[in-house]
């Protein structure tokens, strides 16, 4: 069945796609003595899709339930939508739609009355929701589904349930903290193209919080977080360039061994097992030299070495050096 298009209607506010519609300023978040989120900054314009990524314990969520007004800062500001979070919070919040990493779904209810459930908490008008149910139940898959009960849907169709009702009060800005964490590759793929039309069509905000990194590579800006800081923001191009010529990718038997001879070679600054092969990060301007001195250290190590080939690198051998860094 082939999705409706999302229709913009006349109180969805316009932009233009150089609007800041997410802007947090320095923002600080205490926990006790725990530091969550370190004087944080970001922006994300219209049209535009930011990829925070980290490892547990970073500071995503507690950055997302700060934009989202749940939490408030200790410092700082924060603007979405151009209404203050601080000053301004019905404002503010009346611009997100927020899904969770564990959406709360009314399982008794039918698909098609916790659409309506969510629409009257957020205020569409009585004689709206319904209307605007079905545009967003047609766009994301589910239209056939609206009279079954939630308890009933998959993984995966709870998780585009989650997003429509998001959706449901028009959003200017979608707060998505891991949506796809736990569902099929299948199912992941099918919510990012959802994603990426609601972008390109409508010109809404996207902040997006992901463990994985073939998702951080689809947006537009990613940022790296760690111990509540954000360490490194870019696009994922430009952060895959910081390590041009620096990744060596390696394959033979028994991985172990040849680890063993890459660990003592000089040059080499990290070895981590991808699948089946090994990538080697060196040092800038030693790529030939390992690669001529490996085989033989491999060789005497007692493995069978098959081959080594520079290659691009990928964000997760960037977030790997900014983590060991």
């Amino acid at each position: 069945m082939q999705k409706a298009p999302l229709l913009l209607t006349p109180y969805f506010l316009p932009h233009t796609m150089n609007t800041k519609l997410i802007h947090a300023q320095n923002i600080t978040k205490r926990f006790g003595e725990t530091v969550a989120v370190n004087d944080l900054s970001l922006q994300v314009r219209a049209g535009e899709i930011y990829g925070l990524v980290g490892p547990d314990g970073a500071g995503k969520t507690t950055t997302m339930r700060l934009l989202c007004g749940a939490l408030r800062p200790e410092s700082g500001d924060i603007h979405v939508g151009g209404h203050s979070m601080l000053t301004a919070p019905d404002s503010a919040r009346e611009q997100i739609g927020y899904l969770s990493q564990k959406f709360s779904l009314y399982e008794e209810l039918t698909v098609l009355e916790n659409i309506r459930f969510f629409a009257e908490v957020r205020g569409v008008p009585h004689n709206e929701w319904h209307q605007r149910a079905m545009e967003i139940l047609a766009f994301v898959g589910l239209a056939d589904f609206a009279n079954r009960r939630a308890g009933q849907l998959s993984g995966g169709m709870k998780q585009k349930l989650g997003l429509a009702s998001a959706l449901v009060h028009r959003p200017r800005v979608l707060l998505l903290d891991e949506p796809t964490g736990g569902v099929d590759p299948v199912t992941r793929q099918d919510f990012w193209q959802l994603i990426i039309r609601l972008v390109s069509a409508d010109g809404i905000s996207v902040l997006v919080s992901t463990p994985y990194m073939d998702e951080a590579v689809r947006c537009t800006y990613v940022g790296f977080m760690k111990d509540g800081h954000l360490v490194v923001e870019d696009k994922p191009k430009a952060l895959r360039e910081r390590l041009a010529g620096r990744i060596l990718e390696v394959r033979g038997i028994p991985l172990n061994l040849i680890r063993r001879a890459a660990e003592g070679l000089e040059g080499i600054e990290s070895v981590q097992t991808f699948g089946d092969r090994l990538h080697l990060r060196v040092q800038a301007g030693t790529s030939r030299t390992v690669t001529k001195n490996l085989p033989l250290a491999a060789l005497q190590a007692g493995a069978e070495f098959q081959s080594i080939t520079d290659i691009h690198p990928g964000l997760e051998d960037v977030f790997i050096a900014l983590l060991e860094e």
